[in-house]
């Protein structure tokens, strides 16, 4: 069992997703409201100990062409901060080009106004970034798993 939380970053806020324990679906936790530096890291502290995270995945912003830029940059330095708390997790990146128009996509189709939609959209960002993160990993479990031969009984 394992138990990977989230992050879509952002200077203002945090969107935060967590799986379920089998490491398999993931869904919304919160949009969360940043605050400071020592407040917002006592935040994900409290979700690893309650939840009892084993990783935790931050959305890596690349450029469309692939580059990293400006935004990488913010995301690796609060990736640092996290470290820094020397909290018992693994911490990993995933590449979240397009997560953001994505869950935009799933809001304008679930019919979401566009005041509800701004106070969601980061959760449901995280929710890609995760349920995207999920999949590729278990894509990589599955392909290391010995294949057997089945021997037919005629």
């Amino acid at each position: 069992m394992i138990r990977v939380l989230a992050i879509d970053y952002g200077q203002k806020r945090l969107g935060l997703a967590m799986s379920d324990p089998l490491g398999i679906t993931a869904q919304g936790l919160e949009t969360y409201q940043r605050r400071s530096s020592q407040q917002d890291m006592a935040h994900i502290q409290q979700l690893v100990r309650q939840y009892g995270v084993d990783i935790i995945v931050l959305g890596w912003p690349r450029n469309m062409n692939g580059t990293e830029g400006s935004a990488c940059r913010s995301v690796a330095a609060f990736a640092l901060e996290l470290e820094a708390q020397n909290l018992p997790v693994r911490l990993d990146y995933f590449d979240e080009r397009l997560s953001s128009s994505m869950a935009e996509r799933v809001l304008l189709d679930a019919d979401i106004s566009r005041k509800k939609r701004k106070s969601v959209i980061d959760k449901v960002a995280a929710v890609v970034i995760l349920q995207s993160y999920l999949d590729a990993r278990a894509f990589e479990i599955r392909r290391d798993l010995p294949w057997k031969k089945i021997e037919s009984s005629n």
